[in-house]
């Protein structure tokens, strides 16, 4: 898979800034977006219970379904802060509200990293000192993805033209990614004129389809978010085209995020068939997708396929027939169990792309999802995390 250099298309009307406001260290940290114009927006968030002060008040600035400015930090999470972590997180929209001359209601907060830590709020607020100054005219959309990164170990951003229109997209995230929503942080930008409310049915679909199917760990984050501006400098697009999109763009930086999980070697791709329904195959996909035993499996190359006959077994109310139940490996499923274990050795281990197709034969539902190996690398990563 490769790892974007540059934007190929560049989208009308944003503007951003990107800084070292020194959090935790000397790399970028603090993230700004501004759409010149008020934007149609929409926006989804975690299903944790326990969520960051920023999406309190994002959930309440997307209800006027009305963006015009994204504020992000990386290297801490502002969650587990209570009511001063609330009114630093407020205090910034404010302060990125009175510098750009906008309402404060139509900017969007986020914060990711390490959760419990109180945020170093006058070192962010400092840095948006003159902020209007200092914007870049023209978005950079790739230093912006650099900002907002904590464990990533490469930028996620892509681009795509829908007529005279561009959707712009960038994500972070690298653990701590099971989502139940979205993704830990993704943004989408465009210049195509699209009411919030179909904005906001086009990006539940396509997360439903995308990012509610990668999980790099299990653990859903409490800073998930999600969101889109249009601006609508562009003018009226084809709608279905617009998803379509949308939907092909979501894919591609699951993909990224899934490849880039934390100490993550290969890319591993599960696709189930013949469900009987689109629901079980997606219970069915998530189980195995997160087995510790198939994840260290895919990491090694052992070819000890009893592991996914495993996870497919133990999934709870599906309807399974041990009888019909097949698997294969590969892109066509030339490989099958019936193959010799050398062959799905060399499968394994030759590969950093691994595609399981599972068929459970009771039906015509089916669901893919995006997943990772388990090495040492993710417990090294997390062991000493905030050391």
């Amino acid at each position: 898979m490769e790892r974007p250099d540059t934007l190929e298309y560049s989208v009308q009307g944003f503007s951003s800034y990107v800084t070292n406001c020194g959090i935790k260290d000397t790399t970028l940290d603090l993230g700004v977006v501004y759409s010149h114009v008020p934007a149609a927006g929409a926006a989804i968030f975690t299903k944790n219970q326990f969520v960051g002060e920023p999406i309190k008040i994002g959930r309440k600035h997307n209800e006027n379904g009305i963006f015009q400015a994204l504020v992000v930090n990386s290297k801490n999470a502002n969650v587990a802060t209570g009511e001063d972590g609330y009114k630093k997180a407020m205090a910034i929209c404010s302060k990125v509200a009175t510098e750009l001359s906008i309402d404060v209601t139509s900017v969007l907060p986020s914060s990711t990293g390490v959760i419990g830590h109180p945020l170093p709020f006058e070192k962010v607020v400092s840095a948006l000192d003159s902020l209007s100054e200092n914007l870049n005219e023209q978005a950079d959309f790739a230093d912006f993805a650099k900002s907002i990164m904590t464990t990533d170990t490469f930028p996620k951003f892509v681009s795509a033209k829908i007529g005279d229109a561009v959707l712009v997209g960038v994500a972070k995230g690298s653990g701590m990614i099971e989502p139940n929503m979205a993704t830990m942080l993704s943004y989408f930008f465009t210049d195509a004129k699209i009411s919030s409310e179909k904005l906001d049915g086009f990006l539940r679909k396509a997360a439903n389809k995308t990012f509610n199917r990668l999980s790099v760990d299990t653990d859903t984050s409490t800073s998930d978010t999600l969101a889109i501006f249009a601006n609508g400098l562009a003018g009226e697009v084809d709608e279905e085209l617009f998803y379509t999109t949308l939907e092909e763009l979501c894919t591609k930086l699951t993909r990224m995020l899934a490849r880039d999980g934390e100490g993550a070697t290969k890319l591993f791709l599960v696709d189930v068939n013949g469900a009987a329904n689109d629901s079980e195959a997606e219970k069915i996909g998530r189980s195995i997708v997160n087995s510790p035993l198939v994840k260290t499996m895919i990491y090694k190359g052992d070819p000890n396929w009893g592991r996914v006959w495993m996870a497919v077994g133990k999934t709870t109310d599906v309807r399974l027939d041990e009888s019909k139940f097949s698997l294969a490996w590969g892109a066509d499923g030339a490989i099958t169990k019936k193959d010799s274990s050398e062959v799905l050795t060399r499968y394994l281990q030759g590969n950093e792309e691994i595609i399981l197709k599972v068929n459970i034969g009771v039906g015509e539902g089916s669901s893919r999802f995006y997943g990772c190996d388990l090495t040492e690398g993710y417990v090294k990563i997390n062991a000493y995390y905030t050391t």
